[in-house]
């Protein structure tokens, strides 16, 4: 991976109307933004899957995925969640390749500052994969020709399940469904957002908000996804499915993968995998989970399913789902098959995932796992903060990763995360003050490792 005396931040992060709300500010300044040939980008050969010739298709897949070392431990996308410093910390504690947050297409197309905030990217920050939800293959391409010189997949969220916080991030779902343009005010214990205790929107603007016959105004986020033909509600549209795949692959120069859930029946997974491989996906990432089910901590993921998956294409195949520790990374390999491993809630939690630290939540008793004493969760969260004064977001994903990351502690001091919460504007100086404030009180939480078969510790997440 190429590195340079100075690190270049490229933004391609377009603007939305959004509110006045703090949250919505970059965290600090931005370097001025380079052009779009102001970041080297390997020479790629064209994905174009212009003939039927599969086997030619398959061998340019391997070849592509080959050239990229194989990456097995990657960040998955995550709205509102995956951005650069988030990714950059999670590299640094072992993870091989990491997708950004889920960006929306015609947005993206069409607004300078979203570009500019919602993706951003350097050159340390390889190989990635950059996600959009679509539902118009002619705008997916616009969007995706603007970004394939910063990436290695441009990839396609077939298998987004929306909540309320999906509109925070990108502020709609549809132009069709704008016709409603809100700014909602939401009090201390009012909506909590992405099930993350604590964390409330306190002011932000919500594009598709939906009229009920009561006049009151609330905003349904499966609803809009499901009108305008987004994510997993694509899986009920199969023909724009094959044709947003088949836009992309015979038109860019990177490979087009796709993310997706596994349908009820088995046999319709299959199907449905087999046709994204035929209209020119180079890769598939699958989740699990069928749409409807969306408590990851309750619901397992079908593992079984993804091995079917797994031996009925021919092209690299990653599982999403179960990944709460470095032990369940070999577990999923061997039992999926698959070529790597996605995990989102967990890494969130615990960024050092990969590089083999669990939190006491996953630790049993009797397990060989000690505590290391030289990490913390709150130790992460500094890092990461650090990493936002090099690379800015927006203090919305700020304030969401400090719950994430500090959940377990708030729970030992709830008055810190209700101090949080009352803190309308953020400030680097506020939040590395509320982690010396919870030091002072005496919480830590320590991560803990598993010891290896000759006392050592790992020393890193690769999975041989």
């Amino acid at each position: 991976m190429a590195t340079q005396t100075q690190t270049q931040t490229h933004t391609i992060t377009t603007t939305i109307a959004t509110s006045s709300d703090d949250d919505e500010s970059l965290c600090c300044e931005m370097n001025p933004p380079l052009s779009l040939t102001s970041l080297s980008s390997p020479t790629v050969s064209p994905s174009r899957c212009l003939s039927t010739d599969i086997d030619s298709h398959v061998e340019r897949a391997w070849a592509h995925w080959r050239k990229l070392g194989q990456p097995k431990l990657i960040v998955a996308p995550m709205v509102d969640n995956s951005d650069l410093p988030f990714r950059m910390l999670c590299r640094k504690y072992g993870a091989e390749a990491a997708y950004t947050p889920m960006l929306h297409s015609r947005i993206f197309s069409e607004n300078e500052k979203y570009r500019s905030q919602e993706f951003t990217t350097c050159q340390e920050d390889r190989p990635l994969f950059v996600q959009f939800c679509a539902n118009d293959p002619d705008i997916l391409l616009e969007a995706a020709r603007r970004v394939e010189s910063y990436c290695d997949y441009v990839d396609i969220n077939l298998g987004l399940v929306p909540w309320i916080g999906s509109l925070v991030g990108f502020l709609a779902f549809d132009r069709d469904e704008l016709s409603v343009q809100l700014a909602m005010s939401f009090h201390l214990g009012g909506l909590a957002l992405a099930k993350t205790p604590g964390y409330v929107i306190r002011k932000t603007v919500v594009y598709g908000c939906i009229h009920e016959p009561s006049g009151n105004q609330t905003c349904c986020p499966q609803r809009i996804a499901r009108r305008g033909n987004y994510g997993a509600f694509l899986m009920d549209n199969l023909p724009l499915v094959k044709s947003l795949v088949q836009k992309l692959a015979q038109n860019l120069q990177v490979p087009v993968s796709c993310k997706i859930r596994v349908f009820p029946d088995l046999q319709d997974t299959i199907n449905y995998a087999r046709m994204l491989e035929d209209a020119g996906c180079s890769l598939l990432a699958v989740h699990g989970r069928k749409r409807e089910e969306k408590d990851q901590k309750k619901i397992r993921a079908n593992w079984e399913a993804i091995r079917a998956v797994r031996n009925a294409v021919r092209i690299p195949v990653l599982a999403n789902g179960n990944i709460r520790h470095l032990d369940d990374v070999q577990s999923c390999l061997e039992a999926t098959g698959a070529d790597g491993v996605l995990s989102a809630e967990s890494l969130l939690e615990n960024p050092a995932l990969f590089a083999g630290f669990w939190t006491a939540e996953w630790v049993v008793d009797g397990e060989e796992i000690g505590e290391d004493g030289k990490l913390d969760q709150a130790e992460l969260l500094v890092e990461y903060l650090k990493l936002c004064e090099q690379y800015p977001v927006p203090w919305r994903m700020i304030r969401a990763h400090v719950h994430k990351m500090l959940g377990e502690w708030f729970r030992i001091q709830p008055q810190v995360r209700e101090e949080l919460n009352g803190q309308s504007r953020l400030t680097f100086e506020f939040l590395y003050g509320l982690v010396n404030r919870l030091r002072e009180l005496g919480v830590r939480i320590p991560l803990y490792v598993k010891h290896m078969d000759d006392g050592r510790m790992p020393s890193s997440g690769s999975i041989a």
